[in-house]
């Protein structure tokens, strides 16, 4: 069975869902500062399809460094500290050690 394109269904490319997300996942920015990005650049989109890309292709882009950076399968459950925190200083995102504990706080805590 061959493997199917993710983005056959989409027709802006694959580069520029590619750039949008990463841009958004790697570096401290809004959804609406990654469309401000994009739309100086000639690609006119809204900040809720940079949103809708992130939540669609962010797996499939996790799946792809995740071996890079961690040099494990991603279905191999990797819970060491070194391997949670270099992907997180990968994506750039903020990091809390309560994570891994509760990933979900509760109201009222």
């Amino acid at each position: 069975m061959t493997k199917l394109n993710p983005f056959r269904y989409f027709k802006t490319s694959a580069d520029i869902i590619r750039l949008a997300v990463m841009l958004y996942v790697r570096f401290p920015l809004s959804l609406r500062n990654v469309e401000d990005l994009l739309h100086e650049r000639g690609i006119e989109i809204s900040h809720e399809t940079v949103r809708f890309w992130w939540s669609r292709f962010g797996p499939l882009f996790v799946e792809q460094i995740w071996p890079v950076v961690c040099g494990r399968n991603p279905q191999e459950a990797c819970q060491s500290d070194a391997c949670i925190l270099e992907l997180a200083m990968t994506f750039g995102r903020g990091f809390c050690e309560d994570q891994r504990q509760n990933p979900l706080p509760l109201a009222g805590r």
